[in-house]
């Protein structure tokens, strides 16, 4: 039964991933990958990783993706997508795409002689804590926590910056200007 459950939640995060790749409309492309994250999170919580599957709806789904439809709603979408930035990417994309797939074939058909190469004194028998995980963030890895943070806010930062349009820009003019003198 959890094989099942695995093709079909990786199915669909498969599914979704398309989805946000070929979607025209980019409000529907972040919510495919609304959709795709919270199936990634299911799989954790198959993997028997349920504290991975909450941070991934936390920080994944909560903030990053309400970050994306705040970026996406300042944007003049309509103007965007009209550009092509990218004249003649379909053959250099489909050979990626050959490539990576190949990949994966090649990882999928050999993992049963890796698990078996790796022997049963190799696998991780105990779970870390949820506490010694917060207490290993915030102490050891808390420098490469806050540029992360600090990367995120120059990146909100940036997108109001190009949302502005040119009429926001240009400074208004005092009264003196307009010929009206105080008295």
């Amino acid at each position: 039964m959890e094989r099942e459950f695995f093709l079909l939640l990786s199915g669909v995060a498969t599914v979704s991933a398309l989805l946000v790749i070929v979607a025209r409309n980019p409000v529907h492309s972040a919510l495919a990958l609304v959709a795709c994250l919270v199936q990634i999170a299911a799989l954790y919580v198959l993997l028997g990783a349920p504290f991975l599957a909450v941070i991934q709806i936390f920080v994944y789904v909560g903030a990053v993706m309400v970050l994306f439809l705040f970026v996406i709603m300042m944007l003049d979408v309509r103007k965007e997508s009209q550009r092509r930035y990218l004249k003649h990417a379909l053959l250099p994309g489909v050979v990626v795409l050959v490539i990576l797939s190949g990949e994966l074939i090649v990882l999928l058909t050999q993992s049963t002689k890796l698990h078996a190469a790796m022997g049963p004194g190799q696998t991780i028998t105990t779970q870390p804590s949820v506490e010694a995980l917060s207490l290993l963030l915030f102490q050891d890895f808390l420098l490469p926590f806050e540029v992360a943070s600090v990367i995120l806010l120059v990146a909100l930062i940036g997108a109001v910056v190009l949302a502005r349009s040119e009429a926001d820009v240009t400074p208004v003019r005092s009264r003196k200007d307009h010929g009206e003198v105080r008295r």
